[in-house]
């Protein structure tokens, strides 16, 4: 029941998004342009003593693909917010539609349409020379992705649910996103930061998923990649679990 309720909520989601591509092509924008421009900016940065990475932009497209996923899904309680204010959440609500279903569906679809901006970033930096994951890597940064974005749209859709409003759950989002995106690997390795910052990063998924993507550009070893998988996986779980729980109660 709950799987059949979430795809058909998913789909709908979905043509919702169809109709209306523009958004998810704007999405893209800020992303494009650090690529671009950091890419140029610091790639003298990659001749620096003990840098991981012979090309700044290889070393950068894994970060600027996990930039995309928390930007992408730290707005997806906003949705939510506007469904409860225009009414369409109260009338999915005296359907028979399971509720755990109703969370699953928004946050798969978000995973979604961040999935299609990473696969459209991958060609881009593909284009201008950063390459692609050998083998089997571009599907395990994939999955990674998925995971990643599943996690941040469950912490957003029960931060919409506690906050209540849009204004606060924009700023929350803000404050959220670029401190992870700063406190993890994806522009500097981590062996550039202060002890402090390093230790910090440890606590931070957004340092799992690049340093997985990073891992699947390079071929490394299966463990290497598998362990930030299941952290991510992990991360992924519990943020849906809780967005899950708020929601129950919010609407109990």
């Amino acid at each position: 029941m709950i799987a059949q309720d979430t795809w058909h909520l998913f789909l709908k989601y979905v043509k919702i998004t169809w109709r209306m591509p523009i958004w998810t092509f704007f999405g893209l924008v800020q992303p494009l342009i650090w690529l671009v421009i950091f890419g140029q900016l610091f790639r003298n940065l990659a001749r620096s003593p003990g840098f991981p990475a012979g090309s700044y932009l290889g070393f950068l497209t894994p970060g600027i693909l996990v930039m995309t996923v928390l930007f992408g899904s730290s707005w997806s309680g906003v949705s939510l917010l506007r469904d409860i204010t225009y009414g369409v959440l109260e009338k999915t609500l005296v359907s028979p539609v399971s509720r755990t279903a109703i969370v699953l569906s928004r946050v798969l679809h978000t995973a979604f349409t961040v999935l299609v901006q990473v696969v459209l970033l991958l060609l881009v930096a593909a284009a201008l020379g950063a390459g692609f994951p050998p083998g089997w890597g571009g599907l395990f940064s994939l999955l990674v992705v998925l995971f990643l974005a599943i996690g941040f749209s469950g912490i957003s859709n029960a931060l919409a649910l506690i906050l209540q409003r849009e204004e606060p759950l924009v700023v929350a989002g803000n404050m959220l996103t670029l401190p992870l995106l700063f406190f993890s690997p994806a522009l500097v390795p981590l062996d550039f930061m202060p002890d402090w910052m390093r230790v910090a990063s440890r606590l931070n998924p957004a340092t799992y998923a690049v340093e997985a993507i990073r891992s699947s550009y390079q071929s490394a070893p299966a463990e290497a990649m598998g362990v930030p998988l299941l952290i991510l996986l992990l991360f992924a779980s519990l943020a849906v679990g809780w967005s899950v729980v708020v929601f129950s109660r919010s609407q109990g």
